[in-house]
């Protein structure tokens, strides 16, 4: 019994030590931030939502273009080198992900919505 307790602190710990390196590096935008920087500079910057299709048609932010994750690698090329790149999930776990992927891919400006959707309170497109 003693060292299933052991065990399993181990795999927390692990798991949080895990969470804090893969988001090193990797910008966080609140969501009254990012709902400013819309507002001031829509066009400095592109807003990517990593959710399934089926998610992101219950309601996404307006301007967020859809890419799950798992086409993410494929179109990673694609996103645009002069703009600011914020990542969007339910939750933020999986737009983690994909800001850790960017920035394997080179691209130097993103940001992660902390939160995700569950954070946003501003305008949502259905």
């Amino acid at each position: 019994m003693h060292s299933s307790w052991i065990i399993a602190v181990v795999v927390v710990v692990a798991f949080f030590v895990y969470r804090w390196w893969s988001g090193r590096g990797v910008n966080k935008l609140t969501g009254p931030a990012l709902e400013a920087r819309l507002k001031e500079k829509p066009t400095s910057i592109e807003v990517i939502d990593v959710r399934e299709p089926h998610e992101y048609k219950g309601g996404h932010i307006a301007v967020a273009k859809n890419i799950p994750l798992g086409q993410l690698d494929g179109k990673l090329g694609s996103l645009p080198k002069d703009k600011d790149v914020v990542f969007v999930c339910r939750s933020g776990s999986r737009s983690m992900m994909a800001c850790n992927k960017a920035k394997k891919a080179g691209l130097k400006s993103i940001y992660n919505l902390s939160g995700g959707m569950t954070a946003w309170h501003g305008a949502v497109r259905r």
